[in-house]
Order: structure tokens, then sequence, then C-alpha cells
């Protein structure tokens, strides 16, 4: 034969897609949310989405300098971090909270376990929640329209009445910045589905998990109006779209992604119904991330053919 062929092991599979095209995606997606976000909220919020981007982009920059590792701040990881925050956040936030909350972030939740890729729970959640268990009072005093006082998630939770489910729905209301427009954060999550940068099956069986146990325990049954409000409020699309399927730190098998967004289902309805807060959505997602190892483990499907040993007498 006079032709050589180049044998390589599989998989053969080959793409252009990279971490920065799919951040960048990303990114584009959050647009929306992000836009009616400052739009809602005004200055301040825009503030905080800069100093949370910037902080984040610093921190990892600062890390890789002086640790000598490689640079990577060109992927765009450390920015949709940042933002992913900012719009966890209120407006109202003091910016050094904000940017305190994007070095945890990067720092702790990231770098310190090898960087992209090697987290085991998602950087801007876990910055979140360290923001909530550090300035609780800070990170739970809403504004909006310059009258303070709770979400309609916390109102719905405390007198069990829907109010402002159109609200809910466009996101003139208060919450954090990019939590409040459901309309936002779908435009968005249809854009990252279209694109298939996220599977349909994470936030599909979340959604339809929650919703499932919402009826059986929510103490309204098939009630239309209130499932809408839950499903509008409280962060549930921008975690379900957004947070829950980040690549790092969900099952990488079907089935596994459809067990992870049942249990994500199930734990945000059951922290929103018997636990204190009327969010849950953050807990539930870190708590889940922490369960991928397992749940990727009786999900990975069996190579064709392959034999289990027995165990020699």
């Amino acid at each position: 034969m006079s032709e050589m062929y180049h044998v390589s092991s599989n998989p053969h599979i080959r793409d252009k897609t990279t971490t920065t095209s799919i951040m960048l995606d990303v990114i584009l997606a959050l647009v929306p949310a992000t836009l009616f976000g400052i739009w809602n909220f005004g200055v301040h919020a825009a503030l905080n989405v800069g100093v949370a981007i910037v902080a984040a982009v610093a921190a990892e920059w600062l890390w890789q300098h002086f640790t000598k590792q490689k640079v990577t701040i060109r992927d765009l990881s450390a920015v949709v971090t940042g933002l992913l925050l900012a719009l966890n956040v209120p407006a109202s936030l003091p910016l050094w909270m904000t940017a305190l909350g994007s070095v945890f972030a990067i720092i702790v939740a990231k770098q310190v376990f090898g960087g992209i890729g090697q987290n085991f729970m998602n950087p801007a959640l876990a910055g979140r929640v360290f923001l909530f268990l550090s300035f609780s009072q800070q990170m739970t005093t809403f504004a909006y329209d310059g009258v303070t006082g709770a979400t309609p998630l916390k109102q719905l939770k405390d007198s069990g009445e829907v109010t402002g489910l159109m609200d809910m729905f466009l996101g003139t209301e208060a919450g954090t910045i990019g939590e409040t427009s459901a309309l936002a954060l779908l435009l968005g999550g249809i854009y990252l589905l279209a694109k298939k940068i996220i599977d349909y099956r994470i936030p599909l069986f979340y959604l339809l998990s929650f919703v499932i146990c919402m009826i059986l325990f929510g103490g309204h049954g098939f009630d239309v109006e209130f499932l809408a409000a839950q499903i509008c409020g409280g962060g549930l699309l921008l975690g379900a779209f957004f947070m829950a399927t980040d690549y790092a730190t969900s099952p990488i098998t079907p089935v596994g992604r459809i067990v992870f967004g049942v249990l994500l289902g199930i734990l945000t309805a059951v922290f929103r119904v018997f636990g204190p807060n009327a969010e849950g959505v953050s807990y539930a997602i870190i708590f889940c991330n922490l369960l991928v190892p397992i749940i990727e483990k009786y999900t990975v499907p069996k190579m064709f053919g392959a034999v289990k040993k027995k165990k020699e007498a």
C-alpha cells in the first residue's frame, strides 16, 4: 500500500466548540436578564454587575499569576461567574460585599480545587451562599421603586395568596438583579437550548419534578396560578437554565442528568414548603452538586460485551 493511514484511539468526533465560545453564548443568553435588571433597579444594579465581573476576573488573574499557573481569564469563565453572582444579589448590596463574594467564588470555590472543570460546586452559587451566611440582612433586603419589602414569593409563603403574577412574569417586582424577569430568563434559556449549549434534560426534569412535588405537598393542589408563581419566583428559572446546567458540576450521562434534575426539583420544593426560606434553589443545586459523583457512578452505561468478573473463592 502506498498510502499510510494515521490510526488513533477513540473518540474521533471533532468539534469547533471551545470553552470561550460556550462562555460567550452563556453571557449572550444572560444579556436579557442583565439589561432588564439594570433597567428595573437602576444604576446601583449596573455597578454591582460591573464590580462582580471585574473582581472575579482580577481574582482569577492574581491567583494564577502568583501561583505561577497559566492565566486563563480569556476563556471568559470568570466573567460568567461574576455575572451570575451579580444576578443573584440584591441591587442594593454594598459594592464591597459583591466584590468579596466574587473573590470567594473564584478563589475558594474554583481555583483552590484546580480551576475550571475541577470545582465540585457552582462557584457563583457558592459565592451567593457565602454572602447570605455572612451578610444575611443585606442579602435579604429588597427594594423596588423606592419601597423596601418582601419578594412576591416570600409574600406567597407568608400569606398563601398569589399577588402580581404578571409582574412576576415580566419582572417588575422586588428581588435579586437577575431573578425577577421570568420572560428574560426564558428567552436566555431557549437560546442556550437552541444553540445546544445545555441539555434539555436537567431544566425539564427539574421544573417537572418541582411542579409535581408542589402539587402533592405544596398545600394548593393543582392551582395553576400558584404553580406559575412558584416557577416565576425565587430564581428557579435562573437556577434551572444557567446554574444547574454547569458542565463541571452536573452529570455527563443522559440518565444521570434526569436523576439530577428530579432530585433538584424535589429538594427545591421541600426547602420552599418546609424550610424557613421561600427560595431554596441555591441550596438544592449545591447539595445536588455534591451527589454528582454518586449519580454518575450508577448511571454510566456498561460497555457493550463487558462481563463482570466473578470473585474468586
